[in-house]
């Protein structure tokens, strides 16, 4: 199985003979806005075993939630693969395509894969008493979906439910936090990776019920988190304007973006889009051969063919800043002639 991830810039600057900073990466789904931190790393004390009490309070008062129902996890990746072990499913529903790691997570247990077009059979029914895995806003195209009968349906079948809110804080949507008051089999999962650009700081994040992070983190080892990790997130979290500056450029680029793709000539269909990409359906040429023509001009997009459900012609583009989408603007001029 492929379950190659886009960002891959070091392996690209290598191949077409240039240096990391010269790469434009529209491949990854990283934020390219950061918050501004005022902090002196050096000042840290990494002689102790961290402790994450203020880690848990600033996290806990991002999402209106209590720290009870917070555990913290070296990455996403992490996480997914902890609560893939604690489950320990016989059915697993995939809303696919989806984040590749859920489906790596499953070849860990002995389980049943079903993985479920979100194109043509959201609303398809679901076993008894499996575990339901749906990302939302989605990826690769981003889509943000009302989940409300869904969710009834889920309930309905005791089915335990894992949300990945992952690209949620790139919109004005309710998280479905707001679930947890009336079932308990709900498990949802956040990341300061894309919203917070900090994919080089590891920390994904799992939101339930306080008996259920209870039994989360028996299984868990103490201290996962570095000081290092947790308090660069705390201070990212302290600049106060990022949240709605970071959304509001993203939105204008991402309509940037929208406007590129359709004057393109090679594009059949653009998706519609809430999160901080867009996923693109090519014409006449496949992706790989779009890969190929950025060669020249530096910039990296993401195959989507190895998402279930999508094949050769699909290509993600992340949004990143105005002057990066002016070099891909040019560049696509050029290959269009």
């Amino acid at each position: 199985m492929n379950f190659a991830h886009g960002g891959d810039i070091k392996a690209f600057a290598s191949q077409i003979g240039c240096s990391v900073d010269e790469v434009i990466d529209l491949s990854s789904n990283i934020n390219f806005l950061k918050p501004e931190i005022n902090f002196d790393f050096n000042s840290l004390d990494i002689s102790a075993y961290p402790s994450y009490d203020t880690l848990y309070d600033s996290i806990g008062k991002l999402y209106g939630i209590e720290n009870s129902q917070i555990e913290l996890f070296n990455g996403g990746s992490s996480a997914i693969f902890s609560l893939f072990r604690l489950f320990n499913a016989t059915t697993v529903n995939i809303y696919s395509p989806a984040y590749l790691e859920y489906k790596k997570a499953t070849t860990i247990i002995n389980c049943n894969i079903n993985l479920i077009n979100r194109f043509t059979e959201l609303h398809k029914e679901v076993s008894k008493d499996s575990l339901v895995v749906f990302v939302n806003p989605s990826t690769p195209e981003g889509s943000y979906y009302d989940i409300k009968l869904l969710m009834d349906s889920w309930i309905k079948k005791n089915c335990t439910i894992i949300i990945d809110e992952s690209f949620l804080d790139f919109t004005n949507y309710i998280s479905c936090i707001e679930y947890l008051k009336r079932y308990e089999k709900l498990y949802i999962f956040k990341s300061m990776t894309k919203f917070y650009s900090s994919a080089g700081i590891r920390l994904g994040i799992v939101v339930s019920n306080s008996n259920n992070i209870k039994k989360l983190k028996a299984c868990e080892p103490l201290w996962k988190i570095s000081q290092f990790d947790s308090n660069y997130i705390q201070q990212t979290l302290k600049d106060e304007n990022f949240i709605k500056v970071s959304k509001a450029i993203n939105v204008v680029n991402k309509e940037y973006l929208i406007k590129i793709m359709k004057d393109f000539k090679y594009i059949q269909h653009i998706i519609s889009s809430s999160a901080n990409f867009i996923l693109v359906q090519l014409k006449q040429i496949d992706a790989a051969t779009f890969q190929e023509l950025l060669k020249p001009y530096k910039i990296m997009v993401r195959d989507c063919s190895n998402f279930d459900f999508l094949d050769s012609s699909f290509v993600r583009i992340a949004v990143k800043s105005q002057k990066d989408l002016e070099v891909l603007a040019k560049s696509l001029e050029k290959i269009a002639l």
